[in-house]
């Protein structure tokens, strides 16, 4: 069931003249003029209010006795750090909506790189996730979190976050659903390989050949010397058009996108792909 994007939704002084500014002498008896009155500073511009911006947590931590940092992904700004002031008082309002996986309309304002939450409120329209979809969501936001820049907008994304999110808490398969989502979130980021034809001379990806996927120049022919994941022409293909209905197509996509991931992290370690190996062998 798709859910509707929508619910979540100096002036420069004229040059002067050097034959204007020059001024005649005034005579002994004229009164030289009052001294003009200093130039106000201007004030700086207003801190930037969002409001009405759809958004989920992705993490949370405590800040200070009574607050909360959340990381949140929001649809138009991005991944965005806010200062909840409060959250964590007993009678807070907000320490009721600031959960994982809840669909937010939320304000906030400033300009430094935590602004400050003025206001969320649940809007609804997803069911909760449960058990292995639930695990499989934290490895969603955790995959956010560690790849994705703050205040870099991806609109698209978010509403692939909110497709995927979707489909896990009805029930469908998990090795897909993460498949499509990893790579949407790599072509966010611009480093997703083609995948329909080859690097080295852009001839078209064969089905019944054998490739490797270089994560910095793309597909090329594997080698014998090859240690990087080989992976049948079919299984690309596939991948490029979205389609995992072929289980060989399933098992090598999973070890891929293990090894894009992994050079992508940087040598970063993910907590909840580990957990989701060791439970689920995704």
């Amino acid at each position: 069931m798709a859910v509707p994007t929508a619910a979540l939704s100096a002036q420069a002084s004229a040059p002067v003249d050097p034959e204007d500014a020059a001024v005649s002498p005034a005579p002994a008896s004229t009164p030289a003029p009052p001294p003009s009155a200093p130039r106000r500073a201007r004030s700086s511009s207003p801190d930037m209010r969002i409001v009405g911006q759809p958004g989920f947590v992705l993490h949370s931590y405590p800040h200070k006795e009574t607050s909360l940092i959340i990381d949140l992904f929001s649809r138009d700004h991005g991944r965005v750090a806010l200062v909840a002031k409060g959250a964590k008082r007993p009678y807070s309002k907000l320490r009721g909506v600031l959960q994982t996986f809840q669909p937010l309309s939320v304000n906030w304002t400033g300009k430094a790189e935590v602004r400050t939450l003025v206001a969320a409120e649940w809007v609804g329209g997803l069911l909760p996730l449960e058990k292995s979809a639930l695990l499989c969501g934290f490895y969603l936001n955790e995959l956010l979190v560690k790849l994705l820049a703050r205040d870099d907008p991806h609109p698209e994304l978010f509403d692939h976050y909110v497709s995927t999110l979707n489909q896990l808490a009805h029930g469908e398969s998990p090795p897909i659903v993460l498949r499509q989502f990893e790579r949407a979130l790599l072509k966010a980021g611009g480093v997703a390989a083609d995948l329909t034809h080859c690097s080295v001379d852009r001839s078209g990806v064969e089905a019944k050949r054998v490739y490797v996927v270089d994560p910095e120049q793309g597909v090329r022919p594997a080698l014998p010397s090859d240690t990087w994941p080989r992976i049948h022409g079919k299984t690309l293909l596939d991948m490029e058009r979205e389609d995992y209905s072929d289980s060989v197509t399933q098992t090598q996509s999973k070890f891929l996108m293990r090894f894009l991931l992994a050079h992508h992290l940087g040598g970063a370690q993910l907590n909840t792909r580990q957990i989701l190996i060791d439970l689920m062998q995704l």
